[in-house]
C-alpha cells in the first residue's frame, strides 16, 4: 500500500496530473486523426515530464554546480550575501514578510559563516516587482539579526533588482566603505552567473557557495522518475540561470 501511495501521488499532484491530461488529451486527438496536433501536445507533455524527474533536473542543475567547491579556509573582509527572494505580506514572528525557503539557506549560511570569521555583511536584494511592500534586504537584515548577527554588522544594499544590479551598487558600497576581499555568498548554482556580474563590476571575490541542489553519484531509483513539483522547480532554476548566462554573454554587461 504505502508503494501504490507513493506511485499514485506525484501522478495526481502537479506536474504529475498536467502530464497525464496532455496524454489523454494527445490521445483524444490521435482517435479523432488529428495527429500532428496529437504529436505537439505529446512533445510539450514529454518535455514537462522530463525537467519533473529527478535524473534530468539534476543534470541541469549539475551543469552549474560541478565547478563549484567550498573554500577550505575562506578569507575575506567582509560577506556579500546576495538576495534570493522573499514571501511578501505574510506574517512572521518580528515582522512581516520572510525570505523564500531557498534564500533562507544563504541566510543560515551566511550566519555561520560570521560565526567562524567574524566578518560584516552587505546584503543587497531590493524590490523586485512594483507591487511589493518591503525590499529584500530589510527582511533579511531582520532574520540576520534574529539569529545572532550584530545589527551593526550589516549593511543594507535596497534598490538591486537582479544580479547585474547587486553587483554594480554592491560594488560601490565595497569602494566607499574600503571593502577589496569580500567573499561572494549565494546558491552553488547561482554562482557562475553572479561571478559573471561581479567580474564585470571590477570586483575581486571569494566564491562561496551557501548550499547545493544536485546531489552527487545519487541513485536513479524509479521514485526519481516520479514527476515532482520539487524536481520541476529545480529544472526551472537551472534554466533561469542557463538563459541568464547567455544574456550576459551576449550584452557582454
Amino acid at each position: 500500500m504505502f508503494e501504490f501511495k507513493k506511485i499514485v501521488t506525484p501522478l495526481i499532484l502537479p506536474p504529475g496530473i498536467v502530464v497525464v491530461l496532455i496524454v489523454l488529451v494527445s490521445m483524444m486527438m490521435g482517435y479523432r486523426k488529428r495527429w500532428k496536433l496529437a504529436l505537439v501536445n505529446l512533445t510539450v507533455g514529454f518535455l514537462l515530464y522530463a525537467l519533473s524527474t529527478g535524473p534530468v533536473a539534476t543534470f541541469l542543475i549539475r551543469g552549474l554546480e560541478s565547478d563549484v567547491s567550498i573554500p577550505e579556509n575562506p578569507s575575506g573582509d567582509v560577506i556579500i550575501l546576495l538576495g534570493g527572494g522573499i514571501i511578501d505580506r505574510v506574517p512572521d514572528l518580528t515582522g512581516t514578510a520572510a525570505p523564500s525557503p531557498l534564500m533562507m539557506g544563504r541566510i543560515v549560511t551566511a550566519v555561520r559563516l560570521y560565526q567562524r570569521l567574524g566578518l560584516p555583511i552587505i546584503v543587497t536584494g531590493g524590490r523586485v516587482s512594483g507591487d511589493a511592500e518591503v525590499a529584500e534586504a530589510p527582511v533579511v537584515r531582520r532574520f540576520l539579526v534574529d539569529l545572532g548577527v550584530p545589527g551593526n554588522r550589516i549593511t543594507l544594499e535596497d534598490r538591486a533588482r537582479d544580479t547585474a544590479q547587486n553587483a554594480r551598487l554592491t560594488a560601490a558600497i565595497c569602494r566607499q566603505q574600503g571593502f577589496s576581499r569580500p567573499i561572494l555568498l549565494t546558491a552553488a548554482y547561482h554562482l557562475k552567473r553572479a561571478g559573471m556580474a561581479f567580474d564585470a563590476a571590477g570586483m575581486t571575490y571569494t566564491p562561496f557557495p551557501a548550499y547545493y541542489l544536485g546531489a552527487r553519484n545519487a541513485p536513479y531509483t524509479w521514485r526519481r522518475l516520479l514527476p515532482g513539483a520539487g524536481f520541476l522547480s529545480t529544472s526551472a532554476n537551472a534554466l533561469h540561470e542557463y538563459i541568464g548566462i547567455v544574456y550576459y554573454r551576449m550584452v557582454q554587461l
